[in-house]
């Protein structure tokens, strides 16, 4: 299903070919998440995915880069997240070349030019300030916060606007030598290619990567320990997350997290689903998820309610987690969150994108890796025994951490609704 080789530089190229498939996706991943920054530098790993597209040495300007791309009807994009970052090209089969041209263009000549420093200001504060207006997004974020506390894991990937105001050309440039470097980076080509070609223009296009990693990030030791957070702000709606820690993606009950996750508010099957948004019409969207890191974890429900049903909301989701962990699960809730899981999961490998994500991320994060096939299995084996068990430790009122944000403001009230 994959097959991995590692230039003479260090760096690792993962094919995932994908038989039938008409496109080619080329990922590169970094380890240059948000956690590894500092307090002086938040928003610099964002704001630097931002800058990497303004241009190198071939294609000197976002325009050469986007006609490059758009010319051959390909789709380019990037993403910061907290572990990691991706920048891919994904074109059709034949256009596989320019893909890698227009990557290793942005990535290994970036000029960080200091009047496109000046422009992107304004272009990351105005997306900072889109987020802060929609509030089914600063929840999450807010939420994260207040599990993690001052920790880089609980800081937003965007950033502080005073770190955006001031970082310059220089600031960019250390920050690529220190992260964008051949042992903390992974080149992955997945659809219609094999792995000799992508070992071929790997070293053509990515040969020249260079350095090693110069930082790791800081290990979160404890959680927060705030139980409610509330952002007052004039919305139709209440916004809420509520939500525990829960287990990393290293521990051997992450596949049974996930799980509990579908079971609860995965889908419109779930728990959430069925008795709050049908059975009383409290909600148009309500969904249950999980969030998992190398050391931390989190699993929590988020919903919008009208501000008069509040705390209605906030004790059925309550009743549900303290329910489930009392009482377990079905033994054909269990089947039916494996069936969901194993469709949608199938389903997004037909996407070229997807495939080169899922090989991607485990290649860079994780000591061991999976084809698909090993990958559903670790699920296909996870017991109702496990699944409960788990439920039994998570979902209990100690652990409960809230985030709303609407017109309330007793802080109190919503703390004795979560015990």
């Amino acid at each position: 299903m994959y097959e991995v080789d590692t230039l003479s530089s260090g760096l690792p190229v993962l094919t995932a070919t994908a038989k039938g498939a008409d496109s080619v996706t080329v990922l590169v991943f970094a380890g240059a998440g948000s956690r590894y920054e500092e307090e002086s530098e938040r928003g610099i790993s964002h704001f630097l995915e931002h800058m990497f597209f303004k241009g190198g040495k071939k294609y000197a300007s976002t325009k050469e880069v986007s006609m490059a791309i758009d010319g051959r009807g390909g789709d380019f994009n990037a993403f910061t997240g907290k572990e990691y970052a991706g920048y891919y090209v994904k074109v059709a089969a034949e256009h596989t070349e320019l893909a890698c041209d227009v990557l290793s263009d942005m990535l290994l000549h970036a000029a960080f030019p200091q009047e496109e420093i000046e422009k992107e200001r304004g272009v990351i504060i105005e997306e900072e300030r889109m987020y802060q207006d929609t509030p089914m997004y600063r929840a999450g974020w807010d939420f994260e916060e207040l599990l993690f506390g001052n920790h880089p894991l609980g800081w937003d990937t965007i950033g502080q606007e005073k770190v955006i105001l001031r970082v310059k050309q220089n600031d960019f440039q250390l920050h690529k030598e220190s992260f964008y470097t051949p042992d903390n980076c992974v080149a992955v080509f997945a659809g219609n290619i094999d792995h000799s070609r992508s070992m071929e223009l790997s070293q053509q296009f990515f040969g020249a990567m260079h350095g090693a990693k110069k930082r790791e990030f800081l290990p979160l030791e404890s959680y927060g320990a705030e139980k409610v957070f509330l952002r007052s702000k004039k919305t139709e709606q209440s916004h809420l997350v509520l939500g525990v820690p829960s287990v990393s993606a290293l521990d051997a009950d992450h596949c049974a997290a996930k799980l509990l996750a579908i079971i609860l508010g995965g889908n419109m099957s779930s728990r959430m689903f069925l008795n709050i948004r049908e059975a009383k019409g409290l909600c148009y969207y309500i969904s249950s998820d999980t969030d998992s890191y190398l050391d931390a974890g989190s699993l929590s429900t988020r919903a919008g309610v009208d501000q008069s049903r509040l705390h209605e909301a906030i004790s059925l989701i309550v009743q549900e987690y303290l329910t489930c962990a009392k009482e377990g699960i079905l033994e054909d809730e269990l089947q039916r969150a494996k069936d969901f899981l194993r469709g949608k999961f199938t389903l997004s490998l037909e996407d070229s994108e997807e495939r080169a994500h899922f090989f991607g991320k485990q290649k860079l994060l994780y000591p061991n890796m999976f084809d698909t096939d090993a990958y559903l299995q670790k699920f296909d084996a996870v017991t109702k025994e496990q699944v409960n068990v788990l439920a039994a430790r998570l979902l209990t009122a100690e652990n409960f951490r809230l985030v709303v944000i609407g017109k309330e403001d007793n802080a109190g009230a919503l703390e004795k609704l979560i015990g």
